[in-house]
């Protein structure tokens, strides 16, 4: 009896890893296991984005022209031939590189978390790869290896590091996909291959090079918090994902797979559109990822750079909704962060040394109406107002009907017994009234004040006023804790 019990449990365990066809399932693992991976990331709310690679040289240019959209996709945009984009690689040498100048920015930002461009969608790899030589240590005078010293520099600083794998496009390995039908501004090509050694196998280029580099990269740069998959297109099929997925599994455990591994199969968290914040509270794990200017890859000629004050707004108005907030930085060629990134993201880190209780480990609000309205149907016959839309990565603008009347004045974050809510615009009659909540509210303080004095609270049927100082503690954001009364929601 044990022994067909025993026999039972082994066929359940071996069909929830593989199919019926015994290829690996590409669907999620049982939830402990998932919840133990995504502990460290709920908590960390906040990680830096870091795309870099030989299009940071080239910096938005190619003889003489300069492209519009997205820095890192000039190779694509310029169908720049494969022995010319490898003649870049033997001269890049981006001398001004320093792991720990950048973790320690990632650091003083009051950042949790680091992922790096191991591999975009040009195919060069920034270590040291055995599978494709075609990598910054054999094909550059630089012959360092960026993953490895920015994994160590993150270790010294008690930052997870990551890294991002394009493990569908690749656009200089023969077979490697490649975007096709519109995409920026740029044309619509009839072929998407510009270079006959593009031609070949997918198979082929993911068995034998994205598998052996995602295998290279789990074995020998220590822990990986996450691996941030890029553009599955429409040839991340099943089969193909159960692969990816087995690899990291096998590995590494404890690894994050990104939400964008495939178009069909979710992996342990969401991702939300570059740039996309949502309107309202969304369920589930996810993040935004985003820029501090239109580009994600450095282009000299982008100065649209996010402030301060931006950043943080951005940053708590997805805490209150559920995300986590990676933001990008795009260093030079020659290996340095623009000052104007370093910047705003020092500002963002001194706010968060104030306040940083009211995001790390935070989760959603209660309320949801502080987020704004949709906007009503506009009856029939009559025109829908428009208004000016700017498009955060690419800086374009265009006459849109809005879909949603969104509200900035303020946001709420939660941790058990307390209420932090983020004032962003001072009341000007010295009170700020909050909806009915639940729980008896018995102590109220702004956390910048000097030793968080009480300040007075009055609770009702029709809700919670607090009496507010008459000049608020910080400039972009004063956050107000309220705490409930012990064992109260």
């Amino acid at each position: 009896m044990n022994i067909l019990l025993i026999a039972l449990l082994f066929l359940m365990f071996q069909l929830s890893v593989f199919g019926d066809d015994g290829t690996p399932s590409p669907q999620r693992v049982p939830s402990t296991g998932l919840d133990h991976r995504t502990a460290w990331w709920k908590e960390a709310k906040f990680g830096m984005f870091i795309h870099w690679g030989l299009y940071s040289y080239l910096a938005g240019e190619w003889k003489g022209g300069s492209y519009s959209g997205i820095g890192e996709w000039i190779m694509y945009k310029a169908r720049i031939p494969l022995l010319e984009y490898e003649d870049v690689a033997a001269h890049f040498d981006p001398k001004g590189f320093n792991a720990d100048s950048w973790a320690q920015l990632a650091k003083d930002a009051g950042m949790k978390y680091v992922i790096l461009t191991a591999k975009h969608h040009d195919g060069f790899a920034m270590f040291g790869s055995q599978a494709d030589k075609f990598n910054i240590v054999v094909a550059t005078p630089f012959h360092r290896d960026p993953v490895k010293e920015l994994a160590e520099a993150c270790k010294k600083r008690g930052l997870r590091f990551g890294v991002y794998y394009s493990q569908a496009q690749d656009w200089h390995a023969p077979g490697g996909a490649i975007w096709k039908g519109p995409h920026e501004a740029d044309p619509v090509w009839e072929t998407p291959q510009w270079d006959p050694r593009q031609n070949g196998n997918f198979d082929t280029y993911f068995d034998e090079k994205a598998l052996p580099q995602v295998k290279e990269l789990l074995s020998n740069y220590g822990p990986i918090a996450v691996i941030w998959f890029d553009t599955p297109l429409g040839v991340m099929n099943a089969e193909r994902v159960a692969k990816l997925q087995k690899t990291v599994r096998g590995l590494q455990p404890d690894t994050l797979v990104s939400g964008r591994i495939s178009t069909e199969f979710k992996s342990d968290y969401d991702s939300a559109g570059d740039n996309e914040i949502p309107d309202l509270s969304r369920p589930g794990d996810w993040e935004t990822p985003a820029t501090l200017n239109h580009t994600w890859g450095f282009k000299k000629n982008d100065h649209h750079w996010k402030t301060s004050a931006n950043v943080i707004f951005k940053l708590v108005d997805i805490v209150s909704k559920g995300g986590n907030y990676l933001l990008n930085v795009g260093p030079d060629g020659e290996g340095v962060i623009p000052k104007p990134s370093i910047e705003t993201l020092l500002g963002v880190g001194r706010w968060l040394k104030m306040n940083g209780e009211s995001i790390y480990g935070a989760g959603r609000t209660p309320f949801g109406t502080e987020f704004g309205t949709p906007v009503k149907v506009a009856p029939a016959g009559e025109a829908a107002p428009l208004r000016e839309w700017r498009c955060e990565l690419c800086g374009a603008t265009q006459e849109r009907s809005p879909q949603f009347e969104a509200l900035t004045d303020w946001r709420c974050t939660t941790k058990p017994g307390r209420l932090y809510i983020h004032l962003f615009r001072w009341p000007t009659n010295g009170k700020f009234q909050l909806p009915p909540v639940k729980g008896k509210f018995i102590k109220a303080y702004l956390l910048a004040a000097p030793s968080r004095q009480g300040l007075k609270v009055k609770q009702n049927k029709s809700g919670v006023s607090i009496t507010l100082p008459g000049i608020a503690p910080d400039p972009i954001d004063s956050v107000l804790c309220l705490e409930n009364r012990p064992n109260t929601p």
